[in-house]
């Protein structure tokens, strides 16, 4: 009789890979979490319940089949699990390391809602393509045909490199174009290390390059390269430049007050040994300062925990709303907490001391009625006011999208309201004739996996473009 392989939630505990202990992992920028061993993979694989309808997938915005994979997984079918793996996701190794799995695919498992624990889908899926990686599983694209046809990509982000991905597969030739001097766009600048060692993102630039992906790194549409040009070099166009442009706080100017992006970004840089003239001065580093972070997201929970490993003297997090309107990942608060962040919940900025800065004017606030989006309102508590030093100040409330048309000089690209990209919700279509979007620039500001999910159907309708194209050109 066959030993049953799967459906072991009720004799065997939920286990996340072993987390380094705080004291230790706030001395250095490496991954917090462990690799599972094979055996352990195999037996947190083995929880899965292999439901009918598996909520795992339907909540994933790639829809992922995690079942099958957990189910290979657990029966040592590892490259099979990872060939089921990346069919649908681009990029599995990197989604198992940063996405909010506890809002997505975990928190929607059905043995979570049993009071059995989830099954630890993110854990799995980063071990898989990890042992994919050093097995030499993961080859470079090798199309069957190659094609005529050539795609120019702006943004070297999730959604730029997924769809050059699809599309290097189809044999179409492709070009990615990128204002840093290093591919990999937020994963690569704005992460940082403790939640995706760069290496990991370096491994996957130099697949897709040994696949035939053309960088041209350094360049900045508008400036080096206009695009109109790219656009005349290419059957197609993508827009994927995500959004960069920090939201801002009204009279909130001084020295030693900055963006998050600008931080994040020297961190990331002085990471790969890079010259920062900005960290060395002290501009855009941590180091004994008393820190302020303002906003409640992922940027923000990046920023303090940064800050920590800097040698920050203190650093605290100040947001609007209560923990349980953040929208943050609640793990993410946790490993901050337990790393010597401290929280000022319903705290909103109210204007700053000093120039340098010394300190944040802080109004407290309480929640009153939800707003349009469901949560509760922060309301102000008047005469609550108090002043809270600090040293460097931190916006860290999201991101915005550039105004492109003005920024590259092209007429005749429709926007919204909001700044992003008009585009059609299903194919990525703009206004322009071969000019497709996806990713933040049409989304907005957003999670890394729909990025992925948003380059992949871009890719898929520039595909049917193209073929389109050629038949109209034999006719």
């Amino acid at each position: 009789m066959a030993v049953q392989k799967m459906l072991k939630f009720t004799a065997v505990n939920r286990e996340m890979p072993e987390k380094r202990p705080p004291n230790l992992r706030k001395e250095d920028f490496g991954e917090i979490y462990a690799e599972y061993a094979r055996e352990k993979a195999a037996e947190q694989a083995s929880r899965c319940s292999q439901c009918g309808v598996p909520y795992c997938q339907t909540h994933c915005p790639l829809h992922n089949n995690i079942p099958d994979w957990l189910r290979l997984t657990a029966e040592g079918r590892l490259q099979e699990a990872y060939e089921i793996s990346q069919a649908t996701n681009t990029f599995p190794e990197i989604c198992g390391r940063i996405c909010p799995q506890d809002r997505l695919c975990e928190g929607n498992c059905v043995i979570e809602q049993s009071g059995h624990g989830t099954v630890t889908i993110g854990s799995v899926e980063k071990y898989i393509t990890d042992t994919a990686f050093e097995e030499g599983w993961v080859k470079p694209i090798r199309p069957n045909a190659e094609r005529a046809e050539s795609v120019g990509i702006i943004g070297a982000g999730p959604g730029g490199l997924a769809a050059a991905d699809m599309l290097r597969r189809q044999g179409v030739q492709v070009t990615v174009y990128d204002r840093y001097d290093r591919g990999g766009g937020l994963l690569t600048y704005g992460i940082p290390g403790f939640k995706l060692e760069k290496d990991i993102v370096m491994q996957r630039m130099a697949q897709l390059e040994a696949g035939g992906v053309e960088f041209v790194l350094n360049c900045n549409v508008g400036e080096d390269l206009s695009f109109d040009a790219i656009r005349g070099k290419h059957d197609a166009v993508m827009i994927a430049t995500g959004v960069y442009k920090t939201r801002d706080l009204p009279n909130f100017s001084a020295d030693g007050i900055v963006d998050a992006i600008d931080y994040l970004t020297a961190s990331n840089r002085k990471s790969f040994g890079d010259d920062v003239p900005e960290f060395d001065s002290g501009e855009l580093n941590a180091t004994g300062k008393r820190i302020v972070v303002i906003g409640g997201g992922d940027t923000a929970m990046d920023c303090v925990r940064t800050a920590i490993r800097q040698g920050a003297e203190s650093v605290k997090c100040l947001y609007r709303r209560d923990r349980a309107n953040m929208p943050g990942s609640q793990r993410e608060v946790q490993n901050a907490e337990e790393e010597g962040v401290e929280f000022v919940w319903l705290a909103a900025p109210d204007g700053f001391e000093g120039d340098p800065v010394s300190g944040v004017k802080v109004q407290k606030m309480r929640l009153g009625a939800p707003d349009a989006t469901g949560r509760q309102a922060p309301e102000l508590i008047e005469g609550a006011d108090y002043v809270e030093g600090a040293d460097l100040v931190i916006k860290a409330l999201g991101f915005e999208p550039e105004d492109l048309p003005a920024l590259w000089g092209v007429e005749g690209l429709e926007v919204t309201r909001w700044g992003t990209v008009k585009a059609d919700f299903n194919t990525g279509a703009t206004s322009l004739e071969g000019v497709f979007a996806a990713g933040d620039i049409v989304r907005g500001a957003s999670l890394v996996v729909w990025a992925i999910r948003d380059g992949r159907d871009a890719a898929t309708a520039i595909l049917e473009y193209l073929g389109q194209a050629a038949t109209v050109a034999a006719e």
